[in-house]
């Protein structure tokens, strides 16, 4: 017999993951461990086009389940989305979610999930500055995960980012019950995924690993992840791009981006405010987004991440040590990807630089960058990224 090019494996950390080639065909089961029985599947509108989006409600029905699709979701999920699929959860009776797809799928799922039973209005729940948001936990119904693409990592996160029409402004919703309660990471689903989203997703579980290390604070556990999750980075996004059969490459691209979300419980940073922030007003592609801004928050971060991006060099065997090598290393993989250089090159101008400012200075993510986000601060990025101007 051949011998498998993924091992099989169960982890439970953060969460129950079932990690390996055709685990998708435990889904029932996993319905059945999580008290499942009329569950709403939900994904964006691309992949219900897909015949794995029908074989995956039909295999549930086949078993008794009254399973139902819900595909209203769009790359960027906006509230309206949401408050679609909270109907379809209601009028069909819903009593779970199976979240299926990318960030955006996953992200509305668990929205989906928590908001279904609350009373107060949506965005009156996302996290604040102030603190709590008021979400009734007693609510909240069991998720199950199943990742597409390696990238956002959302499976394995605790919350979901939705943008709010009125302001054009991404928020985020996160609740301890929000996390998956199973996550199936089959490597199989991932293999339709084009050569292009395959490099920007794969970015982005890179950008979270990398803001994560930096992220100022002890966190030993989520360090030795976040730096791990970017040596399978290095080793396998590479063999998935060029290869999107490569099972081996894929599925170890599926554990980096988890590892990414469970390592960013620590924080994020910059490359992620302004990504929001550009992401909402133009409707950019996420991951594609960090890969721009990765060099030009690396270089305003400069002065507090130096001694890490020494240990970081070693760990990964760059040619050149220190912060040095690793920029060289972004700088040559967002190359090798063909990732464009400047925001300009995405039809992005400065015409609302003042905007653009605010609104990632105020961004979750940005208390955690590790030298303080000020609307100085991101006008001074976004204006190196706009010219392309490093050091």
């Amino acid at each position: 017999m051949a011998r498998s090019p993924l091992p099989s494996a169960n982890w439970h950390y953060p969460t129950q993951v079932r990690f390996g080639i055709g685990r998708i065909a435990e889904l029932a089961d996993c319905c059945t461990e999580l008290g499942i029985q009329r569950p709403l599947v939900v994904t964006d509108s691309g992949l219900a086009r897909l015949s794995m989006i029908n074989r995956i409600v039909t295999s549930l029905c086949d078993t008794g389940m009254a399973a139902a699709l819900y595909s209203g979701v769009r790359g960027n999920p906006i509230g309206q989305n949401v408050f679609d699929g909270v109907d379809a959860f209601r009028d069909g009776g819903h009593d779970g979610v199976i979240a299926v797809g990318g960030g955006s799928a996953m992200d509305a799922g668990k929205v989906i999930a928590m908001y279904q039973g609350q009373s107060k209005p949506l965005f009156d729940l996302a996290v604040h500055a102030e603190g709590d948001a008021g979400i009734d936990a007693s609510t909240i119904v069991p998720i199950i995960a199943v990742p597409t693409t390696a990238g956002t990592g959302s499976e394995t996160g605790r919350g979901g980012l939705i943008t709010e029409e009125a302001t054009s402004t991404k928020r985020i919703f996160a609740h301890p019950l929000m996390m998956a309660g199973i996550v199936i990471e089959d490597p199989i689903l991932c293999t339709g995924l084009p050569s292009d989203l395959t490099a920007w997703t794969g970015i982005d579980a890179l950008a979270h690993c990398f803001e994560a290390l930096c992220a100022p604070g002890a966190h030993p556990m989520a360090d030795g992840i976040a730096i791990e999750g970017m040596r399978l980075v290095k080793e396998f996004l590479p063999k998935a791009v060029a290869d999107g059969e490569d099972l081996e490459a894929r599925g170890y691209m599926l554990a980096a981006a988890s590892m990414g979300s469970t390592a960013f419980q620590k924080g994020l940073g910059a490359i992620h405010s302004l990504s929001h922030t550009i992401g909402s007003l133009y409707d950019t592609h996420h991951g594609l987004t960090n890969a721009v801004y990765f060099p030009y928050v690396m270089d305003y971060n400069r002065a507090a991440i130096e001694q890490k991006m020494e240990r970081l060099s070693a760990y990964l065997g760059l040619k050149t040590p220190g912060y040095t090598g690793v920029l060289d290393w972004v700088l040559e993989t967002r190359s090798f990807y063909e990732i464009p250089h400047t925001v300009a090159e995405m039809d992005i101008d400065d015409s609302d630089i003042d905007r653009i400012a605010e609104m990632s200075a105020a961004d979750p993510t940005a208390p955690t960058n590790p030298i303080t986000l000020d609307v100085d601060g991101a006008r001074r990025i976004f204006l190196a990224s706009l010219e392309g101007r490093l050091g």
